[in-house]
């Protein structure tokens, strides 16, 4: 069965109740939560950086060792030619183990030359790293607090949130498909998020702009949907003010009205 104009907008006014007030609950939390995301974002920036030192840290380490045994490979050759050194037949192949023997020892100094330098730059590495380690201990620290906030103002509201989360669940199942899309468009768009208003005092409840008289006759009938020409948010009805009539006053009694009386 066709749902009538009035049983849409009452459904979708409905949802827009229950969205405002799960909106005033996260209002309550203001800026924490992208707080907390923004902390857990820069940590994780911190941990990555972390990882990369000490990456950078290990390699120059496997380099240190590699040096240390090309060290005792050349030390090894070193002997080996002195001890050939002592055989030689003749000029010729004593020159050729003296060239191999300054090979090796120029071998050995670059390596030692090396290994410094490898060295230097892992005390630098390791300095870079505790800086960082301590940065992150300190925003780790303030993510822990913020956290803890939050956690302390969502328990506070948790029932009355998942209450709601269920109602707003039910009450979506009863609004009309094509509207609800463009409830959730003009809601997106919305800063207060507001997409289904009253009028109220002859103004239209979200953005204040004047409703013609004529347009709030439409409006209260419910015969079709209409939308604020200004900021194009649905008007589910009109919301009459209420005049209250001035208690008349209590004439006091005249002079001449006591003298007559008299």
């Amino acid at each position: 069965m066709e749902s009538t104009v009035a049983q849409k907008l009452e459904a979708i006014h409905n949802l827009q109740l229950l969205d405002s007030k799960l909106d005033a609950i996260i209002k309550v939390r203001g800026a924490l939560p992208e707080e907390v995301q923004d902390l857990e974002d820069e940590i994780a920036g911190y941990e990555t950086r972390l990882e990369k030192f000490q990456s950078e840290i290990d390699s120059f380490d496997n380099e240190i060792k590699a040096l240390k045994e090309s060290i005792k490979d050349s030390e090894k050759l070193i002997k080996k030619y002195q001890e050939q050194q002592m055989n030689v037949r003749n000029n010729r192949e004593y020159d050729a183990i003296t060239k191999e023997l300054e090979l090796q020892d120029l071998e050995i100094q670059v390596a030692k030359k090396k290994i410094t330098e490898a060295g230097y730059r892992i005390d630098q590495k390791k300095v870079d790293l505790e800086e960082l380690s301590a940065v992150k201990k300190d925003r780790q620290k303030d993510l822990d607090q913020k956290n803890s906030e939050l956690t302390s103002i969502v328990s506070e509201s948790e029932s009355d949130e998942a209450k709601l989360n269920n109602d707003r669940e039910k009450a979506t199942k009863k609004v009309d498909e094509r509207l609800l899309k463009s409830y959730t468009k003009i809601r997106a768009n919305a800063k207060n998020g507001l997409a289904v208003v009253l009028v109220k005092r002859g103004a239209c409840g979200g953005c204040f702009n004047t409703v013609p008289p004529q347009r709030q006759a439409d409006i209260r009938e419910k015969k079709k949907l209409i939308v604020c020409e200004h900021c194009g948010r649905i008007l589910a009805g009109v919301e009459d003010e209420i005049i209250e009539e001035p208690t008349p006053k209590k004439k006091r009694a005249t002079k001449s009205t006591k003298a007559s009386k008299a």
